[in-house]
């Protein structure tokens, strides 16, 4: 198990907190709180070692294509893809919006 703590900058505020995933199906769960400020901090627990980078990489990306919300988002993956991470990112953030 790797532990990994990332920052990144934030643009917009949003209200409330939001789940989406479930860990146990062998998937993952992301958990975002709104905050105050001008920060993203990112908490990852993930099966997979040595994926600092794959996990930069994704924020990166997302990052470019629309401007992330201040608060907490903390991960819980087992060996979910890119592809997967990405849309249970982007699930918690579009329930928020709507909160």
């Amino acid at each position: 198990m790797e532990h990994i703590t990332i920052t990144v900058p934030a643009g917009r505020a949003l209200r409330g907190k939001a789940l989406a995933g479930v860990v146990g199906s062998g998937d993952m769960e992301v958990l975002f709180t709104a905050g105050q400020g001008q920060t993203l901090t990112i908490d990852i627990t993930t099966s997979v070692d040595n994926s600092r980078g794959r996990w930069e990489a994704l924020f990166n990306r997302l990052g470019l294509v629309s401007t992330l919300p201040a608060g907490t988002l903390v991960i819980h993956d087992f060996g979910a893809t890119p592809g997967v991470a990405r849309i249970r990112i982007e699930q918690v953030f579009e329930e928020v919006s709507y909160a």
